[in-house]
């Protein structure tokens, strides 16, 4: 009984981790998780653009003009 105890204080965030990706996929939580990551990932994109306008057009010319 004392080794199960340590097993689950050592792996326990393991397991949650475990628990919560059976869920998420049981469910298909995942394609909800995707979406809210790929809108969140094209704000900080544009929020980036329009923040750092010139930096951004000079390294897109060099990047075209590499090709």
């Amino acid at each position: 009984m004392e080794d199960f105890k340590k097993f689950l204080g050592k792996y326990c965030g393991a397991i949650i981790g475990i628990v919560i990706a059976i869920i998420i996929l049981a469910t298909r939580l995942y394609d909800l998780i995707i979406g809210i990551v790929v809108i969140a990932l094209g704000a900080f994109i544009g929020n980036y653009v329009q923040q750092n306008k010139e930096d951004v057009k000079l390294k897109l010319k060099g990047w075209i003009d590499k090709m």
